[in-house]
């Protein structure tokens, strides 16, 4: 990945894939993905991987795209009503706006790859759907509650949420999740099985992108043609 590259371009999977001494479970993501696409490490990979990959699905949709711009519009509703002043987020809510009108002005990847590799641009995006998930924990928080290891979930909202370079967790993957109605297909690589691990988020969610999870990090997969819309090939 080159110096100062927030999102790279797609790679062949093999680069994932140690030639020399390949895991069962690196034979099975090449079985079902042709290509990654790395995200820098910094903390905030599994948001910028999560907007990167949704938006570029959307590329030659031109009505889910415009379904997502207003999304994003009413979702500053949504922080209002967890108590966030506008001026706290508008201008990261606009920063995605705009740049989903430019995905709509010219539907081409290296459109959408310039704008993530923009530091400005990239961290506002980053930053807003930070605020949308504290929000949408917070909004509702008599569910997720239940999966926060934290005595108050507001405090776990300000020092684990919003604060930009901390790593997400499962219950932040799903608030994001349900606040846009975006199901994702995150694949690890972690563990003692000799299988690849399957995750669908919301479970039976008909997921929009695929996300490969390793150490703590998350990179962007491509499912090979022949395998999309017939799922996983093993879940749990």
């Amino acid at each position: 990945m080159e110096a100062d590259c927030l999102i790279s371009r797609r790679e062949d999977i093999s680069a994932l894939v140690s030639a020399e001494n390949p895991h069962p479970k690196h034979k099975d993501l090449d079985s079902q993905f042709f290509a990654v696409r790395k995200v820098l490490g910094d903390g905030n990979c599994f948001y910028r991987a999560f907007c990167f990959a949704y938006l570029e699905s959307l590329l030659q949709h031109p009505r889910a795209l415009e379904r997502f711009k207003q999304k994003i519009i009413q979702s500053g509703q949504v922080l209002a009503v967890a108590g966030f002043e506008e001026s706290s987020f508008i201008h990261h809510l606009d920063t995605v706006v705009n740049v989903v009108e430019q995905c709509q002005a010219e539907e081409q990847e290296s459109t959408l790859l310039k704008l993530f590799n923009q530091s400005a641009v990239s961290d506002g995006v980053v930053q807003y759907l930070r605020l949308l998930t504290s929000a949408h924990l917070q909004n509702f928080a008599d569910f997720f509650c239940n999966f926060v290891e934290a005595p108050d979930l507001q405090v776990y909202c300000r020092q684990e949420v919003e604060v930009m370079a901390m790593e997400c967790d499962h219950v932040d993957i799903l608030a994001l999740s349900q606040a846009l109605d975006v199901g994702l297909h995150i694949v690890s690589l972690e563990g003692e099985h000799q299988q690849l691990v399957h995750f669908i988020i919301p479970e039976g969610a008909e997921p929009s992108l695929h996300l490969l999870y390793q150490s703590s990090h998350y990179n962007i997969l491509y499912q090979r043609p022949e395998l999309r819309n017939t799922g996983p090939l093993s879940t749990d």
